[in-house]
Protein backbone atom coordinates (compact mmCIF):
# COMPACT_ATOMS: atom_id res chain seq x y z
CA UNK A 1 0.00 0.00 0.00
CA UNK A 2 1.45 3.75 -0.94
CA UNK A 3 1.76 5.43 2.02
CA UNK A 4 0.39 8.47 0.27
CA UNK A 5 -3.17 6.60 -0.41
CA UNK A 6 -5.90 7.77 2.18
CA UNK A 7 -8.10 4.70 0.51
CA UNK A 8 -7.36 1.92 -0.80
CA UNK A 9 -9.74 -0.57 -2.69
CA UNK A 10 -8.34 -4.09 -3.62
CA UNK A 11 -10.05 -6.68 -6.26
CA UNK A 12 -13.73 -5.29 -5.07
CA UNK A 13 -16.49 -7.24 -6.38
CA UNK A 14 -20.54 -6.98 -6.38
CA UNK A 15 -22.71 -8.98 -7.70
CA UNK A 16 -26.69 -8.58 -7.88
CA UNK A 17 -28.19 -12.04 -8.76
CA UNK A 18 -26.62 -12.86 -11.81
CA UNK A 19 -25.88 -9.31 -13.00
CA UNK A 20 -21.88 -8.34 -11.21
CA UNK A 21 -21.97 -4.44 -11.01
CA UNK A 22 -18.00 -4.60 -9.88
CA UNK A 23 -15.74 -6.98 -11.26
CA UNK A 24 -12.16 -6.97 -9.53
CA UNK A 25 -11.68 -3.41 -8.96
CA UNK A 26 -8.77 -1.67 -7.31
CA UNK A 27 -8.76 1.86 -6.66
CA UNK A 28 -6.12 4.21 -5.59
CA UNK A 29 -7.47 7.35 -3.61
CA UNK A 30 -4.55 10.16 -2.64
CA UNK A 31 -4.63 11.69 0.08
CA UNK A 32 -5.21 15.57 0.07
CA UNK A 33 -6.48 15.13 -3.53
CA UNK A 34 -9.90 15.91 -5.76
CA UNK A 35 -10.21 12.30 -7.52
CA UNK A 36 -12.54 11.72 -9.93
CA UNK A 37 -14.51 8.54 -10.86
CA UNK A 38 -16.30 8.79 -14.54
CA UNK A 39 -17.64 6.05 -16.50
CA UNK A 40 -21.18 6.11 -18.30
CA UNK A 41 -24.07 4.91 -16.82
CA UNK A 42 -23.86 1.52 -15.55
CA UNK A 43 -20.35 1.00 -15.17
CA UNK A 44 -20.41 0.67 -11.58
CA UNK A 45 -18.89 3.99 -10.49
CA UNK A 46 -22.06 4.92 -8.10
CA UNK A 47 -21.76 1.07 -6.50
CA UNK A 48 -18.02 1.14 -5.63
CA UNK A 49 -18.68 4.33 -4.26
CA UNK A 50 -21.95 2.80 -1.73
CA UNK A 51 -19.65 -0.07 -0.79
CA UNK A 52 -16.96 2.63 0.32
CA UNK A 53 -19.85 4.17 2.39
CA UNK A 54 -21.23 1.08 3.66
CA UNK A 55 -24.89 1.00 1.51
CA UNK A 56 -23.52 -2.12 0.30
CA UNK A 57 -21.14 -5.18 1.38
CA UNK A 58 -18.66 -6.25 -1.19
CA UNK A 59 -18.58 -9.89 -2.38
CA UNK A 60 -14.99 -10.20 -2.46
CA UNK A 61 -11.86 -7.42 -1.67
CA UNK A 62 -10.59 -5.52 0.69
CA UNK A 63 -10.96 -1.99 1.66
CA UNK A 64 -8.05 -0.06 3.13
CA UNK A 65 -8.55 3.20 5.05
CA UNK A 66 -4.89 5.75 6.39
CA UNK A 67 -3.60 1.97 5.31
CA UNK A 68 -5.32 -0.36 7.56
CA UNK A 69 -8.07 -3.06 6.64
CA UNK A 70 -11.16 -2.41 7.80
CA UNK A 71 -14.78 -3.49 7.81
CA UNK A 72 -17.30 -0.53 6.67
CA UNK A 73 -20.79 -2.92 7.03
CA UNK A 74 -22.89 0.11 7.06
CA UNK A 75 -22.99 3.93 6.91
CA UNK A 76 -22.13 4.10 10.56
CA UNK A 77 -18.90 2.78 10.39
CA UNK A 78 -18.05 4.87 7.52
CA UNK A 79 -19.02 7.97 9.29
CA UNK A 80 -16.97 6.71 12.42
CA UNK A 81 -13.77 6.44 10.07
CA UNK A 82 -14.19 10.01 8.47
CA UNK A 83 -16.07 9.21 5.22
CA UNK A 84 -18.93 11.38 3.91
CA UNK A 85 -21.27 11.44 1.45
CA UNK A 86 -23.26 13.76 -0.48
CA UNK A 87 -26.49 12.77 -2.69
CA UNK A 88 -26.99 13.83 -6.20
CA UNK A 89 -30.92 14.33 -4.55
CA UNK A 90 -30.16 16.07 -1.35
CA UNK A 91 -31.82 14.62 1.48
CA UNK A 92 -32.79 17.80 3.35
CA UNK A 93 -36.24 18.67 4.86
CA UNK A 94 -36.86 21.88 3.55
CA UNK A 95 -39.28 23.20 5.86
CA UNK A 96 -36.59 23.25 8.90
CA UNK A 97 -33.39 25.42 9.66
CA UNK A 98 -29.88 24.88 8.28
CA UNK A 99 -28.93 24.45 11.59
CA UNK A 100 -31.52 21.58 12.39
CA UNK A 101 -31.19 19.69 9.24
CA UNK A 102 -26.89 19.60 9.91
CA UNK A 103 -27.69 18.38 13.21
CA UNK A 104 -30.55 15.52 12.55
CA UNK A 105 -29.56 12.56 13.97
CA UNK A 106 -25.92 13.47 15.34
CA UNK A 107 -27.58 16.22 18.35
CA UNK A 108 -25.33 17.87 20.73
CA UNK A 109 -26.24 17.61 24.27
CA UNK A 110 -27.99 15.34 25.98
CA UNK A 111 -31.28 13.01 25.90
CA UNK A 112 -32.94 16.11 27.94
CA UNK A 113 -31.74 18.84 26.07
CA UNK A 114 -30.05 19.42 22.48
CA UNK A 115 -27.16 22.40 22.76
CA UNK A 116 -28.45 24.19 19.65
CA UNK A 117 -26.00 26.65 20.66
CA UNK A 118 -22.98 24.63 21.07
CA UNK A 119 -23.93 23.20 17.54
CA UNK A 120 -24.38 26.58 15.90
CA UNK A 121 -21.01 27.88 17.14
CA UNK A 122 -19.29 24.90 15.37
CA UNK A 123 -21.44 25.07 11.92
CA UNK A 124 -20.68 29.00 11.76
CA UNK A 125 -16.89 28.58 12.36
CA UNK A 126 -17.33 25.51 9.25
CA UNK A 127 -19.43 28.30 7.11
CA UNK A 128 -16.40 31.16 7.85
CA UNK A 129 -13.43 29.01 7.49
CA UNK A 130 -14.69 27.19 3.94
CA UNK A 131 -16.78 30.37 2.33
CA UNK A 132 -19.84 28.37 2.56
CA UNK A 133 -21.54 31.84 3.10
CA UNK A 134 -24.74 29.62 4.67
CA UNK A 135 -26.80 31.46 7.55
CA UNK A 136 -27.99 28.49 10.53
CA UNK A 137 -31.26 29.74 10.97
CA UNK A 138 -32.44 29.84 7.33
CA UNK A 139 -35.02 27.40 6.07
CA UNK A 140 -33.78 25.09 3.85
CA UNK A 141 -36.72 26.09 1.16
CA UNK A 142 -35.78 29.91 1.46
CA UNK A 143 -32.29 28.48 -0.19
CA UNK A 144 -31.52 28.61 -3.66
CA UNK A 145 -29.64 24.69 -4.95
CA UNK A 146 -26.62 25.99 -4.74
CA UNK A 147 -26.91 27.02 -0.85
CA UNK A 148 -28.64 23.57 -0.11
CA UNK A 149 -25.55 21.61 -1.58
CA UNK A 150 -23.66 23.45 0.70
CA UNK A 151 -25.53 22.30 3.77
CA UNK A 152 -25.14 19.25 2.05
CA UNK A 153 -21.28 18.84 2.46
CA UNK A 154 -21.39 21.06 6.17
CA UNK A 155 -23.26 18.69 7.55
CA UNK A 156 -21.07 15.92 6.78
CA UNK A 157 -17.80 18.15 7.80
CA UNK A 158 -19.76 18.54 10.86
CA UNK A 159 -19.82 14.99 11.24
CA UNK A 160 -16.00 15.05 10.85
CA UNK A 161 -15.27 13.88 7.76
CA UNK A 162 -12.38 14.09 5.86
CA UNK A 163 -13.17 12.25 3.10
CA UNK A 164 -15.82 13.49 1.04
CA UNK A 165 -17.89 11.27 -1.58
CA UNK A 166 -19.83 13.80 -4.16
CA UNK A 167 -22.20 11.88 -6.33
CA UNK A 168 -22.93 14.13 -9.73
CA UNK A 169 -22.92 17.69 -7.60
CA UNK A 170 -22.93 20.13 -10.19
CA UNK A 171 -26.39 18.22 -12.01
CA UNK A 172 -28.48 20.95 -10.67
CA UNK A 173 -26.30 24.27 -10.83
CA UNK A 174 -26.03 26.80 -12.46
CA UNK A 175 -22.55 27.98 -14.12
CA UNK A 176 -22.11 30.38 -11.46
CA UNK A 177 -22.59 28.33 -8.81
CA UNK A 178 -20.92 25.44 -10.27
CA UNK A 179 -17.14 27.62 -9.89
CA UNK A 180 -18.42 28.91 -6.37
CA UNK A 181 -19.12 25.40 -5.63
CA UNK A 182 -15.46 24.37 -6.95
CA UNK A 183 -13.64 27.31 -4.92
CA UNK A 184 -15.36 25.48 -1.46
CA UNK A 185 -13.83 22.49 -2.91
CA UNK A 186 -10.58 23.73 -3.57
CA UNK A 187 -10.44 25.35 -0.35
CA UNK A 188 -11.66 21.89 1.33
CA UNK A 189 -8.25 20.22 -0.27
CA UNK A 190 -6.11 22.96 0.04
CA UNK A 191 -5.96 23.12 4.12
CA UNK A 192 -2.69 20.69 4.40
CA UNK A 193 -2.23 17.78 5.34
CA UNK A 194 -3.43 17.94 9.35
CA UNK A 195 -6.72 19.22 7.63
CA UNK A 196 -7.04 19.78 4.70
CA UNK A 197 -10.10 17.11 2.78
CA UNK A 198 -9.54 14.22 0.05
CA UNK A 199 -13.16 14.49 -2.13
CA UNK A 200 -14.02 11.41 -4.57
CA UNK A 201 -16.36 12.71 -7.25
CA UNK A 202 -18.92 10.75 -9.30
CA UNK A 203 -19.99 12.50 -12.38
CA UNK A 204 -20.07 12.30 -16.12
CA UNK A 205 -18.90 15.96 -16.83
CA UNK A 206 -15.10 15.72 -18.39
CA UNK A 207 -14.97 19.56 -18.60
CA UNK A 208 -15.39 19.79 -15.29
CA UNK A 209 -13.41 16.47 -14.21
CA UNK A 210 -10.23 18.51 -16.11
CA UNK A 211 -11.00 21.66 -14.43
CA UNK A 212 -11.34 20.62 -10.66
CA UNK A 213 -9.86 17.48 -9.96
CA UNK A 214 -5.79 15.89 -9.86
CA UNK A 215 -6.08 12.25 -10.11
CA UNK A 216 -9.42 10.56 -12.79
CA UNK A 217 -10.20 7.04 -12.73
CA UNK A 218 -12.25 5.43 -15.54
CA UNK A 219 -14.55 2.68 -15.28
CA UNK A 220 -16.72 0.74 -17.94
CA UNK A 221 -18.70 -2.43 -17.57
CA UNK A 222 -17.71 -2.80 -13.69
CA UNK A 223 -14.19 -2.37 -14.03
CA UNK A 224 -11.59 0.20 -13.91
CA UNK A 225 -10.31 0.96 -17.61
CA UNK A 226 -7.61 3.50 -16.47
CA UNK A 227 -6.19 5.37 -14.04
CA UNK A 228 -3.83 8.85 -14.71
CA UNK A 229 -3.18 12.18 -13.32
CA UNK A 230 -5.54 14.74 -14.38
CA UNK A 231 -3.12 16.67 -16.40
CA UNK A 232 -1.61 14.03 -18.58
CA UNK A 233 -5.22 13.30 -20.10
CA UNK A 234 -7.77 15.37 -22.38
CA UNK A 235 -11.48 15.00 -22.66
CA UNK A 236 -11.11 13.07 -25.95
CA UNK A 237 -9.32 10.84 -24.06
CA UNK A 238 -11.62 10.06 -21.40
CA UNK A 239 -14.51 9.67 -23.72
CA UNK A 240 -12.60 6.92 -25.39
CA UNK A 241 -11.66 5.10 -22.80
CA UNK A 242 -15.48 5.50 -20.92
CA UNK A 243 -17.29 4.11 -24.02
CA UNK A 244 -14.92 2.17 -25.79
CA UNK A 245 -15.09 4.02 -29.28
CA UNK A 246 -14.16 8.06 -30.35
CA UNK A 247 -17.20 10.28 -28.65
CA UNK A 248 -17.80 13.43 -30.72
CA UNK A 249 -17.70 15.91 -27.87
CA UNK A 250 -19.61 18.51 -30.02
CA UNK A 251 -22.90 19.12 -31.66
CA UNK A 252 -22.14 18.63 -35.57
CA UNK A 253 -25.09 20.25 -37.05
CA UNK A 254 -26.13 22.15 -40.29
CA UNK A 255 -27.20 25.43 -41.26
CA UNK A 256 -30.95 25.96 -39.77
CA UNK A 257 -33.41 26.22 -42.53
CA UNK A 258 -36.56 27.63 -40.38
CA UNK A 259 -39.82 27.63 -42.32
CA UNK A 260 -43.60 28.66 -41.00
CA UNK A 261 -43.94 28.95 -37.44
CA UNK A 262 -45.63 25.94 -35.78
CA UNK A 263 -45.84 27.26 -32.46
CA UNK A 264 -47.38 30.70 -31.19
CA UNK A 265 -46.95 31.77 -27.82
CA UNK A 266 -48.73 35.31 -27.15
CA UNK A 267 -48.62 36.78 -23.51
CA UNK A 268 -48.59 33.16 -21.95
CA UNK A 269 -48.67 33.25 -18.58
CA UNK A 270 -49.52 30.32 -15.29
CA UNK A 271 -50.14 31.43 -11.60
CA UNK A 272 -46.94 33.30 -10.48
CA UNK A 273 -44.09 31.06 -11.84
CA UNK A 274 -45.08 32.13 -15.60
CA UNK A 275 -45.28 35.91 -16.60
CA UNK A 276 -46.48 37.18 -19.75
CA UNK A 277 -43.83 35.03 -22.22
CA UNK A 278 -44.69 35.64 -25.87
CA UNK A 279 -42.12 34.02 -28.88
CA UNK A 280 -42.20 31.69 -31.74
CA UNK A 281 -41.01 28.32 -32.85
CA UNK A 282 -40.95 27.54 -36.53
CA UNK A 283 -40.50 24.33 -38.54
CA UNK A 284 -36.88 23.31 -39.28
CA UNK A 285 -35.52 25.20 -35.89
CA UNK A 286 -34.58 24.39 -32.48
CA UNK A 287 -35.42 27.21 -30.15
CA UNK A 288 -33.44 26.58 -26.41
CA UNK A 289 -34.69 28.70 -23.06
CA UNK A 290 -32.17 28.96 -20.77
CA UNK A 291 -32.20 29.58 -17.29
CA UNK A 292 -31.66 28.95 -13.54
CA UNK A 293 -34.10 26.03 -12.77
CA UNK A 294 -36.79 27.25 -10.64
CA UNK A 295 -37.54 30.28 -13.43
CA UNK A 296 -40.76 29.23 -15.23
CA UNK A 297 -39.00 26.82 -17.39
CA UNK A 298 -41.06 23.78 -16.24
CA UNK A 299 -44.24 25.45 -16.30
CA UNK A 300 -44.01 26.38 -19.63
CA UNK A 301 -43.56 23.33 -21.08
CA UNK A 302 -46.25 21.81 -18.49
CA UNK A 303 -48.81 24.54 -20.15
CA UNK A 304 -47.98 23.93 -23.48
CA UNK A 305 -48.12 20.32 -23.14
CA UNK A 306 -51.33 20.29 -21.49
CA UNK A 307 -50.14 19.37 -18.23
CA UNK A 308 -50.96 22.43 -16.62
CA UNK A 309 -54.02 25.43 -17.68
CA UNK A 310 -52.65 28.84 -18.43
CA UNK A 311 -54.24 31.47 -16.20
CA UNK A 312 -54.07 34.00 -18.97
CA UNK A 313 -52.61 34.19 -22.81
CA UNK A 314 -52.64 31.99 -25.15
CA UNK A 315 -50.98 29.82 -27.37
CA UNK A 316 -51.78 28.24 -30.86
CA UNK A 317 -50.39 25.07 -33.14
CA UNK A 318 -50.45 25.90 -36.96
CA UNK A 319 -52.76 28.75 -36.44
CA UNK A 320 -55.37 26.60 -34.25
CA UNK A 321 -55.84 28.16 -30.47
CA UNK A 322 -54.45 25.27 -27.91
CA UNK A 323 -54.91 26.55 -24.95
CA UNK A 324 -57.57 25.06 -23.50
CA UNK A 325 -56.92 21.89 -25.19
CA UNK A 326 -55.87 19.06 -23.09
CA UNK A 327 -52.66 16.52 -22.80
CA UNK A 328 -54.33 13.68 -25.27
CA UNK A 329 -55.68 16.37 -27.24
CA UNK A 330 -52.11 18.26 -28.08
CA UNK A 331 -51.02 15.05 -28.15
CA UNK A 332 -53.42 13.83 -31.01
CA UNK A 333 -52.58 17.14 -32.74
CA UNK A 334 -49.05 16.56 -33.45
CA UNK A 335 -47.31 17.61 -30.14
CA UNK A 336 -44.62 15.56 -28.42
CA UNK A 337 -43.00 15.91 -24.56
CA UNK A 338 -40.16 14.52 -23.62
CA UNK A 339 -40.62 15.53 -19.79
CA UNK A 340 -38.00 16.95 -17.25
CA UNK A 341 -38.67 14.02 -14.68
CA UNK A 342 -38.56 10.86 -16.76
CA UNK A 343 -39.55 8.79 -13.88
CA UNK A 344 -42.50 10.62 -12.37
CA UNK A 345 -43.96 11.94 -15.80
CA UNK A 346 -42.08 9.87 -18.66
CA UNK A 347 -42.40 5.81 -17.35
CA UNK A 348 -44.04 3.57 -15.76
CA UNK A 349 -41.50 1.69 -14.00
CA UNK A 350 -43.33 -1.13 -13.01
CA UNK A 351 -44.51 -2.10 -16.48
CA UNK A 352 -42.32 -3.95 -19.16
CA UNK A 353 -40.72 -1.77 -22.01
CA UNK A 354 -42.79 -2.96 -24.29
CA UNK A 355 -45.95 -1.42 -22.79
CA UNK A 356 -44.10 2.04 -22.00
CA UNK A 357 -43.91 2.51 -26.04
CA UNK A 358 -47.44 2.81 -26.45
CA UNK A 359 -48.22 5.38 -23.48
CA UNK A 360 -49.95 8.52 -24.39
CA UNK A 361 -52.31 7.98 -27.47
CA UNK A 362 -50.47 5.24 -29.37
CA UNK A 363 -52.15 2.58 -27.28
CA UNK A 364 -55.88 3.51 -29.30
CA UNK A 365 -54.58 3.60 -32.72
CA UNK A 366 -54.04 1.15 -35.08
CA UNK A 367 -51.35 -1.39 -35.83
CA UNK A 368 -51.38 -1.76 -32.16
CA UNK A 369 -55.14 -1.27 -31.54
CA UNK A 370 -57.38 -3.26 -33.70
CA UNK A 371 -61.42 -3.61 -32.97
CA UNK A 372 -60.57 -1.93 -29.70
CA UNK A 373 -58.43 -4.47 -28.66
CA UNK A 374 -54.86 -4.97 -27.79
CA UNK A 375 -52.21 -6.75 -30.33
CA UNK A 376 -50.05 -7.85 -28.16
CA UNK A 377 -47.88 -8.86 -30.97
CA UNK A 378 -48.04 -5.55 -32.65
CA UNK A 379 -47.00 -4.36 -29.48
CA UNK A 380 -44.03 -5.86 -29.36
CA UNK A 381 -42.86 -5.45 -32.43
CA UNK A 382 -43.44 -1.70 -32.14
CA UNK A 383 -41.19 -1.92 -29.06
CA UNK A 384 -38.27 -4.14 -30.81
CA UNK A 385 -38.65 -1.54 -33.54
CA UNK A 386 -37.64 1.20 -31.38
CA UNK A 387 -35.21 -0.68 -29.16
CA UNK A 388 -32.71 -1.27 -32.03
CA UNK A 389 -33.31 2.00 -33.70
CA UNK A 390 -32.71 4.02 -30.16
CA UNK A 391 -29.84 1.91 -28.79
CA UNK A 392 -31.84 0.73 -25.75
CA UNK A 393 -29.80 -1.63 -23.64
CA UNK A 394 -30.40 -4.34 -22.82
CA UNK A 395 -32.38 -4.97 -26.18
CA UNK A 396 -35.40 -7.06 -23.89
CA UNK A 397 -39.00 -5.67 -24.86
CA UNK A 398 -40.00 -7.82 -21.19
CA UNK A 399 -37.36 -6.42 -19.10
CA UNK A 400 -39.29 -3.48 -16.66
CA UNK A 401 -38.55 0.17 -16.84
CA UNK A 402 -36.64 0.29 -13.63
CA UNK A 403 -34.27 -2.18 -14.82
CA UNK A 404 -33.02 0.16 -17.13
CA UNK A 405 -30.00 2.50 -16.46
CA UNK A 406 -31.01 6.49 -16.71
CA UNK A 407 -29.67 6.79 -20.60
CA UNK A 408 -31.84 3.98 -22.29
CA UNK A 409 -34.90 4.98 -20.01
CA UNK A 410 -34.66 8.40 -21.61
CA UNK A 411 -33.52 6.60 -24.71
CA UNK A 412 -36.84 4.90 -25.06
CA UNK A 413 -38.68 7.57 -24.08
CA UNK A 414 -37.05 9.51 -26.96
CA UNK A 415 -37.88 6.63 -29.21
CA UNK A 416 -41.70 6.90 -28.33
CA UNK A 417 -41.98 10.44 -28.75
CA UNK A 418 -40.24 10.64 -31.75
CA UNK A 419 -42.41 8.12 -33.08
CA UNK A 420 -45.65 10.11 -33.57
CA UNK A 421 -43.64 12.25 -35.83
CA UNK A 422 -44.61 15.48 -34.17
CA UNK A 423 -45.25 19.04 -35.10
CA UNK A 424 -43.83 20.04 -32.12
CA UNK A 425 -41.36 18.55 -29.62
CA UNK A 426 -41.73 19.78 -26.31
CA UNK A 427 -38.14 18.46 -24.31
CA UNK A 428 -36.90 19.28 -21.03
CA UNK A 429 -33.61 18.11 -20.00
CA UNK A 430 -32.96 15.67 -22.47
CA UNK A 431 -29.67 14.62 -20.96
CA UNK A 432 -29.73 15.21 -17.25
CA UNK A 433 -27.75 12.14 -15.63
CA UNK A 434 -27.00 9.82 -19.02
CA UNK A 435 -23.83 9.32 -19.82
CA UNK A 436 -21.56 10.67 -22.58
CA UNK A 437 -22.26 8.11 -25.09
CA UNK A 438 -25.89 8.28 -24.74
CA UNK A 439 -25.77 12.53 -24.74
CA UNK A 440 -24.09 11.85 -28.08
CA UNK A 441 -26.82 10.17 -29.38
CA UNK A 442 -29.70 12.02 -28.22
CA UNK A 443 -27.92 15.66 -29.78
CA UNK A 444 -27.57 14.02 -32.97
CA UNK A 445 -31.67 12.94 -32.86
CA UNK A 446 -32.64 15.87 -32.42
CA UNK A 447 -30.74 17.45 -35.07
CA UNK A 448 -32.29 14.95 -37.46
CA UNK A 449 -35.76 16.20 -36.34
CA UNK A 450 -35.20 19.40 -36.62
CA UNK A 451 -33.94 18.35 -40.34
CA UNK A 452 -37.17 16.11 -40.96
CA UNK A 453 -39.03 19.48 -40.11
CA UNK A 454 -39.99 19.39 -37.25
CA UNK A 455 -40.05 22.34 -34.63
CA UNK A 456 -38.27 21.84 -31.20
CA UNK A 457 -38.78 24.05 -28.33
CA UNK A 458 -36.01 23.00 -25.34
CA UNK A 459 -35.50 23.06 -22.39
CA UNK A 460 -32.03 22.27 -20.37
CA UNK A 461 -30.13 23.58 -17.00
CA UNK A 462 -26.57 22.54 -18.97
CA UNK A 463 -26.02 25.67 -20.82
CA UNK A 464 -23.38 24.41 -23.26
CA UNK A 465 -25.90 22.20 -24.04
CA UNK A 466 -28.43 24.65 -25.08
CA UNK A 467 -26.05 26.98 -26.31
CA UNK A 468 -24.72 24.35 -28.98
CA UNK A 469 -27.99 22.41 -29.95
CA UNK A 470 -29.82 25.86 -30.34
CA UNK A 471 -30.53 28.16 -33.37
CA UNK A 472 -32.50 30.46 -31.34
CA UNK A 473 -31.66 31.11 -27.81
CA UNK A 474 -34.25 32.82 -25.12
CA UNK A 475 -33.18 33.06 -21.67
CA UNK A 476 -35.80 33.14 -19.06
CA UNK A 477 -35.50 34.98 -15.21
CA UNK A 478 -38.44 34.98 -12.39
CA UNK A 479 -41.25 34.06 -15.35
CA UNK A 480 -40.13 36.57 -18.22
CA UNK A 481 -37.98 36.09 -21.05
CA UNK A 482 -35.38 38.99 -20.73
CA UNK A 483 -33.35 38.25 -23.61
CA UNK A 484 -32.83 36.46 -26.85
CA UNK A 485 -29.34 34.99 -28.31
CA UNK A 486 -28.10 34.36 -31.55
CA UNK A 487 -25.57 31.40 -31.38
CA UNK A 488 -24.34 31.54 -34.96
CA UNK A 489 -24.08 35.19 -34.50
CA UNK A 490 -21.84 35.68 -31.16
CA UNK A 491 -18.36 33.72 -30.27
CA UNK A 492 -18.70 31.02 -27.51
CA UNK A 493 -17.50 32.87 -24.43
CA UNK A 494 -19.34 35.63 -25.16
CA UNK A 495 -22.73 33.50 -25.42
CA UNK A 496 -21.75 32.09 -22.39
CA UNK A 497 -20.88 35.56 -20.26
CA UNK A 498 -24.19 36.91 -22.03
CA UNK A 499 -26.62 34.16 -21.03
CA UNK A 500 -25.06 33.44 -17.66
CA UNK A 501 -25.71 37.36 -17.01
CA UNK A 502 -29.08 37.64 -18.32
CA UNK A 503 -29.69 34.04 -16.31
CA UNK A 504 -29.09 35.72 -13.06
CA UNK A 505 -31.07 39.10 -13.51
CA UNK A 506 -28.83 41.04 -15.47
CA UNK A 507 -29.38 43.61 -18.27
CA UNK A 508 -28.60 42.63 -21.39
CA UNK A 509 -26.20 45.07 -23.23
Amino acid sequence: MSANNIIEMRGITKRFGVVTANKGINLNIPANTIHAIVGENGAGKSTIMKILYGFYTADEGEIFVDGQPRQIRNPHDAIALGLGMVHQHFMLVPPMTVLENIVLGAEPGNSVKIDFKQAEAQITKLSRDFGFDIDPQKRIEQLSVGQQQRVEVLKALYRGARILILDEPTAVLTPQEVEEFFKILRALRDQGREQGKTIIIITHKLNEVLALSDNVTVMRDGQVVGETPTAKTTAPDLARMMVGRDVLLRVEKPEAKPKAAVLSVKNLSAGSKLNGVSFDVRAGEIVGVAGVEGNGQTELIEVLSGLHRASDGSFELEGLNATRFSARQLKELGIAHIPEDRHRRGLLLEFNLADNTILGTQYRKPPVTTAGLLDEKAVVEKANRLIRDFDVRPPNAALPARALSGGNQQKLIIGREFDIRPKLLLVSQPTRGVDIGAIEFIHRKLVELRDSGAAILLVSAELEEVMSLSDRLLVMYQGRIVGEVDPNKVAQEEIGQKVGMLMTGGKKN
